[in-house]
């Protein structure tokens, strides 16, 4: 078997992280911040621990503004929905996946100003439109930091210029760049970011966050739930310190310390490293598409350019075809469709029946890649 859906979930993890996973169970299975014994204690380190982990990881100043969810999307509607009232103006691009666009088109119905910056065929974002939309009197500008259809890397540093300059918070959904990409909040001036722990940080399923950089007034940002938190149960009313403030209910804690495990993993590889490698890997792919007949690729076609995401579609034929007979009949696993992205796939062309996509990770060799192109050109070919 050859994964190639690496963007939707990143697989096989690390031997640490399992392990960490397994650990959490056996030696901190204890409710942390509920209870005063040593399991209890033991699970708030390790929460903690990550906490300060992560907040290094991005650069983003404190520690306590690491807020923990069960996924990028989670994590995106709590900032979304937490900052925009009726009245609000709010400004993304056409290139933004649904856990974006859905809590922003139902937000319009109700009285918020969306403004969307149309992107180009490849992805790109021309910066003089996106500032000519990002005017004075604008509260949140959202972007995502890598295109999950074509793999496009946004100037993040300059949309963050862009926003601060009309007095915008900026807030970047990393589902596709966290843990592919070095990240620096405080470098960039990137006020809020989203990511998931289960795609390129090599954690499961179930485990991110929303990372407020320090400085930022969080108190400006609605919880989405309120509860339990361990802190100040005396009260009836929510804590408003963080993390507290968004955090209710029991933690998820064998998908923290999967987090934790994920990044001393990357950290120990080198994120250079990383990236190499999987630049690499994609400009192997786009070489090797765009020598066989009949298929389109979409993006940059330059590796330096994005991530290792690559899409592309047949002429005359489907991609649920492509990726069933690629599935069965040699073992090559990808993801086809809109991947939930159907504004993108507007923007690049591929809409209403979206594209083949093809996302290497970490542990995917030159080798697969090689026996993965020539199943295409098979299954393209007959």
């Amino acid at each position: 078997m050859i994964y190639l859906d690496n963007a939707a979930t990143s697989w096989p993890k690390p031997p640490e992280v399992l392990k960490a996973m397994t650990d959490a169970l056996e030696r901190s299975g204890g409710n942390p911040g509920r209870s005063g014994h040593r399991l209890s204690i033991e699970a708030a380190r390790l929460i903690y621990q990550t906490r300060e982990d992560i907040a290094d990881f991005f650069n983003s100043g404190d520690p306590m503004g690491v807020i923990f969810t069960s996924n990028a999307t989670h994590a995106l509607n709590l900032a979304i929905r937490g900052l925009l009232h009726p009245g609000d103006r709010a400004v993304t691009t056409s290139i933004e996946h649904n856990s974006v666009m859905r809590p922003l088109r139902h937000l319009e119905k109700n009285g918020v100003e969306l403004r969307v910056v149309p992107c180009a065929q490849d992805g790109t974002v021309d910066l003089a439109d996106m500032a000519k939309t990002v005017t004075p009197g604008t509260k949140l500008l959202i972007s995502v930091f890598a295109s999950n259809v074509v793999g496009t890397i946004m100037p993040i540093k300059q949309i963050a210029q862009i926003a601060h300059r009309a007095g915008a918070l900026l807030l970047v959904d990393a589902a596709q760049a966290a843990g592919a990409l070095p990240i620096d909040m405080q470098e960039m001036g990137i006020d809020l970011l989203a990511f998931t722990g289960h795609k390129a940080l090599l954690g499961s399923p179930g485990s991110g966050g929303l990372v407020i950089r320090a400085g930022v007034d969080a108190s400006q940002i609605e919880p989405l739930m309120r509860g339990g938190t361990g802190s100040q149960s005396e009260l009836e009313e929510h804590p408003d310190f963080l993390p507290d403030r968004f955090e209710s209910g029991t933690p998820n804690l064998v998908g923290i310390a999967s987090l934790q495990a994920g990044i001393g993993w990357l950290r120990q590889r080198g994120m250079d490293a990383v990236r190499e490698h999987e630049k690499d890997l994609t400009r192997q792919i786009i070489e090797g598409l765009s020598q066989i007949p009949g298929i389109k690729v979409y993006g940059t076609l330059d590796a330096e350019r994005c991530v290792a995401i690559v899409s592309f579609t047949v002429e005359g034929r489907t991609v649920s075809e492509i990726g069933m007979r690629l599935d069965e009949e040699y073992g090559v696993l990808v993801r086809v469709g809109l991947h939930c992205a159907p504004a993108a796939h507007r923007t690049i062309g591929s809409f209403p029946e979206g594209t083949v996509r093809l996302a290497p990770g970490v542990f995917t060799t030159k080798k697969q890649i090689e026996t993965a192109l020539g199943a295409i050109a098979r299954v393209v070919t007959t």
